[in-house]
């Protein structure tokens, strides 16, 4: 990115990578939900009831990204006004004619025009603090295949490599995001999966090495 210009516009390359994480999310929430369902169908009881337990861990990772995607949700519907609270108060009388009607009216308009500085004001914050955090809960739950391995850890080196190929395939069909060489094209593209990969089976040899974690055992087929 920073030796050769980019093939398209800044806007189009971020909107392309945030695409690309979604992708991505979509891929490992994919093939961790099936390989996952087949760890634990294939597992010997009583490890299966084990690792269902164990499931909490990759919920509570995908339940970070819709409470903050709801919560982006719900700061763009205040500041749109679709849920009309200070249009409510601003027609009403808030002091039920404790003050009198016109008043009343007037405290009622006073009150609607504090919720629309000091509301705006906060939902602007609360959008840009709901996604910062949706964005950290999505990225943090792509690097650790959403918390695979809370249920066992030879669940990430298996799910990993599935995703960087997945993405290295679906770039071939994408226009390059920067005006380089094929041969400098051709090494980014599978720089990364040959990485994984390698560095998914030196962890899935360092398991079984180091503390006797392979697929017979973690099944309970050994």
């Amino acid at each position: 990115m920073f030796a050769y210009p980019l093939s398209t516009g800044r806007q189009e390359f971020v909107l392309g990578k945030l695409q690309d994480l979604v992708l991505g999310c979509a891929i490992v929430l994919a093939s961790g939900f099936v390989g996952i369902a087949v760890f634990i169908l294939g597992a010997r009881s009583p490890l299966g009831r084990l690792y269902v337990s164990r499931l909490i861990w990759p919920l509570r990772a995908l339940g970070a990204i819709f409470l903050g995607a709801g919560m982006i949700w719900l700061m763009l519907a205040f500041l749109r006004g679709d849920i009309p609270v200070g249009q409510w108060l601003g027609e009403n009388d808030i002091t039920f004619g404790l003050f009198g009607k016109t008043f009343g009216r007037i405290i009622s308009g006073l009150v609607f025009a504090l919720i629309l500085i000091v509301g705006g004001v906060a939902c602007a914050v609360g959008l840009v603090a709901a996604l910062c955090f949706t964005l950290f809960a999505t990225v943090t739950g792509l690097n650790s295949c959403f918390r695979a391995a809370d249920v066992h850890e030879l669940l990430p080196p298996l799910i990993s490599p599935l995703l960087v190929w997945s993405l290295a395939v679906l770039q071939l069909f994408d226009d390059a995001d920067v005006a380089a060489p094929a041969a400098v094209l051709t090494a980014f593209l599978l720089g990364g999966p040959l990485s994984v990969t390698a560095l998914s089976v030196w962890e899935v040899r360092r398991l079984r090495n180091l503390y006797g974690i392979t697929l017979r055992s973690a099944l309970g087929r050994s």
